[in-house]
């Protein structure tokens, strides 16, 4: 039986789009979502209306969020709340909170999703839980130097990585044995740790100077390698989902830079507003959402232009930055 052409079209093109649908792959229209440390609450925003649609009270000082292995779940961790607070990454409903979890100012799962690891900003540990699928277990509670801030898990889920705020540290914590394995003294105040691919090379926003130190850490012990001039106030990276660059904020230059995590090198910097901190990228990867952190808004960036297109009212002190329709994380 022949099939006239334009049905057949119409057919095929509804057909590819219920695959995309089914296979998950179609992702638009997710809430983003915005950490108002200061209120103790989440900015929802909806990124095609560009406005916030709603705001979800959580524990005090939300400052970071971390979606669960099975994506059913962004967690937000309220550090001075010491509390999780479980949300639908796609509906942005409440499901649960978990309390008794000491200052998690920042959180990381491991790559084989057996880890959750939490940064006690506040009261200088780092804690390891074991995770089951549902249910949190504290198996060590490691005593680190002076303000932990920021964490990062090598690929192999052999070590955390974390930075020491105000000792101006990086350690290493062996995840078998639950131990520190090293520390190195690295430039002031650093924050966010970004591991390249193949977990050699360790980036370290330094948001006390004007770059990025990099750190060889395969070897028995980690050495620095270089540091990329990139802005007063290097703070917080994001991957540009290629496989080859990275975006870090400099929260005091109020600007971002692009560094190629291949050569080694700072390869592009345009302004973004009123101290810039945590971001995410659209799935296509043609917008940067930034927390504009002094000016209680949420400000939408377009790659290619390299210009401030919107900003959106959040709440105080806005600090993570989220959505599930977003680029590669490297």
């Amino acid at each position: 039986m022949k099939v006239p052409i334009l049905k057949f079209f119409v057919l095929r093109f509804w057909f590819a789009g219920l695959l995309l649908a089914v296979s998950g792959v179609a992702t638009a229209g997710m809430p983003l979502f915005v950490l108002n440390s200061l209120d103790g609450t989440v900015s929802v925003i909806d990124p095609e209306q560009g406005r916030e649609i709603k705001r979800i009270p959580t524990g005090k000082e939300p400052h970071h969020l971390y979606l669960t292995p099975d994506e059913k779940s962004v967690i937000v961790a309220n550090a001075l709340g010491d509390s999780l607070t479980f949300i639908d990454p796609r509906t942005a409903e409440v499901q649960r909170t978990v309390t008794a979890i000491l200052d998690p100012y920042h959180l990381r799962f491991s790559p084989d999703m057996k880890w959750f690891v939490t940064a006690a900003n506040r009261l200088n540990h780092v804690d390891l839980y074991r995770w089951n699928g549902s249910e949190l277990t504290l198996v060590k509670r490691i005593p680190t130097g002076k303000t932990p801030s920021h964490l990062w898990i090598d690929s192999k889920s052999t070590t955390v990585y974390s930075t020491m705020q105000d000792s101006d540290e990086l350690v290493a914590i062996d995840l078998a044995t639950q131990t520190l394995k090293w520390r190195i003294k690295t430039g002031a105040l650093p924050a966010d740790v970004f591991g390249v691919p193949g977990d050699r090379l360790l980036l370290v926003g330094l948001t006390g100077g004007d770059g990025v130190e990099v750190y060889d850490v395969s070897g028995p012990a980690p050495h620095l390698v270089k540091k990329l001039l990139t802005g007063l106030g290097a703070h917080s990276f994001r991957a540009a989902g290629d496989g080859r660059h990275v975006f870090v904020s400099n929260r005091v230059a109020n600007s971002i830079s692009k560094i190629d995590y291949l050569t080694l090198e700072v390869v592009d910097r345009f302004p973004a507003p009123s101290g810039p901190d945590d971001m995410d990228i659209s799935a296509d990867g043609k917008r940067l959402f930034v927390a504009s952190r002094w000016a209680k808004k949420l400000t939408i960036i377009d790659l290619a232009s390299r210009k401030v297109v919107q900003q959106i009212p959040v709440g105080k002190s806005p600090h993570g930055v989220w959505t599930l329709d977003h680029v590669p994380r490297q």
